[in-house]
């Protein structure tokens, strides 16, 4: 499992479920492998409690299975909840990019351009961590943007299921449009032109479907409901 530096007043809980989140999503923790308390508290330096409320948090979104008396088990990917979360971040970054389109400094387009450059290095060099990371700043940066933080802090909780699949798309994907479409949003974005960049998040954020027999083939059957 990848440990994660954990962050100044971050409590035991918080930390846990930041771990097991990122791990879930960039497929350390497989869909469908089993996870004990002991071992992740063991791992995190935690005492099982917080571990415990990480992974019942987790169970609501639907993400970690717990079996009663077994333990707990990484969810398989489920895509009628992958599309659950994708309509939730559609609707919302649809709303926050037509908002940013409006706010946006010049100081904010240029931080966009600055992303975008990283993400061509990135993507050219084929560290596709350092990308998928990368991409949830881009998308972080446009809530910021349009002064809706915490709105994008309560959408992290629905949208692991869709982050885990665009994780997938970065090894699965020969063809990768990820860094296009999040230029083509920004060049929509510097005209102020709304309509268009609602347009570019849509087609961006519903790229999974057309990813999703790569996807599949890449990974195998045992990982999906």
């Amino acid at each position: 499992m990848r440990l994660l530096e954990r962050q100044p007043r971050e409590t035991g809980r918080e930390y846990a479920l930041r771990v097991l989140k990122e791990n879930i999503v960039c497929l350390e923790l497989a869909p469908g492998s089993m996870v004990s308390e002991k071992d992740l508290a063991d791992q995190l330096g935690l005492s099982r409690t917080p571990v415990r409320e990480a992974l019942i948090e987790l169970a609501k979104g639907g993400i970690v299975e717990v079996y009663p008396q077994k333990g707990s088990a990484v969810a398989r990917i489920d895509y009628d909840l992958v599309e659950e979360a994708r309509f939730m971040r559609g609707v919302l970054e649809n709303a926050v990019v037509r908002q940013v389109c409006l706010m946006a400094l010049p100081e904010d387009i240029i931080r966009l351009e600055e992303s975008i450059r990283l993400q061509e290095f990135y993507l050219e060099n084929g560290d596709k961590v350092r990308l998928m990371e990368l991409d949830n700043e881009f998308h972080q940066m446009l809530f910021d943007i349009a002064r809706k933080k915490k709105v994008y802090e309560l959408m992290q909780n629905i949208t692991i299921h869709f982050d885990r699949v665009r994780n997938m798309a970065l090894n699965a994907v020969k063809d990768l449009k990820i860094v296009e479409d999040h230029r083509a949003i920004t060049d929509a974005v510097k005209r102020r032109v709304p309509e268009e960049a609602a347009e570019w998040m849509d087609q961006h954020l519903s790229r999974y479907r057309i990813d999703e027999e790569d996807i599949r083939r890449e990974y195998g059957a045992s990982y999906f409901k």
